[in-house]
């Protein structure tokens, strides 16, 4: 869903600007940590299920307190279940799983790269090549991969089966998502940003809780051993990962250019492999200094360079928003 700025010949103050920068920059790329902690005691698709649908009620009852109207037609649920499959489900879904064998950082690196499925998917779409620049990001950036999963995830030791398993799984869920947030993008629901990312993040999960029912989830939950690491993480994720971040988001589309505040695609996986050494003493290698500045500069080339037809990180997440990118 395209975001236009307001019409308002005044300027925000500085502060307001940075205060919004901040809190997308370090709340976003906290969410990959926070989703590690979760996930300690708590079984990964009912913890994503219960953290989007309550973000997504809470939101649609905001959107709802604030007048908007919209909501009601089946026809936009059923887009909305869509692209909560696609964004959530698929998405955020495979993400928060693979972090029971892969490294918060990692991920986040690795899902970084989400613009390249994005300028290819739209290649496809289109049929028009995008310009070299944006091809040699989108090059950059499978190199950057290749360097994680060539020796970025063996984390000092033999890499296991199940981490390569974990690094495909996210993979595959940037593409999941970039699918998605092309399908929004051309078939935006029509309603307020507020409102549909409520509607999409109730649908999505609504699919986790449903596949957590499928895979065991509820049966493997035991309250007594959910730790408060994880609780509080729950909670993190749901109302400040999700609310607050996307209304700070929502408020620099309107106040600052599209391509400053896309500035949170190459921000936030640096941001997430800084905290997870920090905080959760994860692995800081050389190898993955190299694949993140490789990774970060493909980001940075996409998102400047791209054409309309090669959607940058900005058009990611304009209509979602739930997390960017699919954390």
């Amino acid at each position: 869903m395209t975001q236009t700025k307001s019409g308002s010949t005044s300027r925000p103050s500085r502060a307001k600007v940075i205060l919004a920068f901040a809190a997308v920059y370090i709340i976003w790329g906290s969410t990959y940590l926070g989703i590690r902690f979760a996930i300690e005691t708590l079984p990964p698709f009912l913890m994503a299920g219960a953290r989007f649908s309550l973000a997504g009620a809470i939101m649609f009852a905001w959107a709802k307190f604030h007048g908007d109207n919209g909501g009601w037609s089946w026809a936009q649920w059923r887009r909305a279940l869509l692209i909560g499959a696609l964004l959530l489900l698929f998405g955020n879904g495979g993400v928060t799983w693979a972090e029971k064998y892969i490294a918060s950082g990692l991920v986040a690196l690795l899902v970084a790269t989400e613009p390249v499925w994005v300028v290819l998917l739209n290649w496809a779409i289109t049929r028009q090549r995008p310009n070299w620049k944006v091809l040699l990001g989108v090059l950059i950036g499978l190199v950057g991969v290749g360097l994680l999963v060539g020796g970025g995830l063996n984390q000092g030791r033999e890499v296991s089966a199940m981490s390569l398993v974990g690094a495909l799984m996210v993979l595959l869920a940037s593409l999941g998502w970039a699918v998605g947030s092309v399908y929004s993008n051309r078939r935006p629901i029509k309603a307020s940003t507020s409102l549909a990312s409520g509607m999409q993040m109730i649908a999505g999960g609504g699919l986790l809780l449903l596949l957590g029912l499928v895979v065991g989830d509820f049966q493997r939950f035991d309250p007594v051993r959910v730790s408060w690491s994880s609780l509080i993480a729950f909670f993190y994720l749901a109302i400040v990962g999700a609310l607050v971040a996307f209304t700070a988001y929502g408020w620099l589309l309107r106040n600052v250019s599209t391509a400053r505040a896309a500035t949170y695609a190459y921000v936030n996986p640096a941001v997430a492999v800084f905290l997870g050494w920090l905080l959760a003493s994860e692995p800081l290698t050389l190898r993955m200094l190299v694949a993140a500045a490789v990774i970060v500069g493909s980001v940075v080339l996409i998102t400047t360079y791209g054409s309309e037809h090669a959607a940058g990180p900005a058009e990611l997440h304009d209509s979602d928003c739930p997390v960017p990118p699919c954390a």
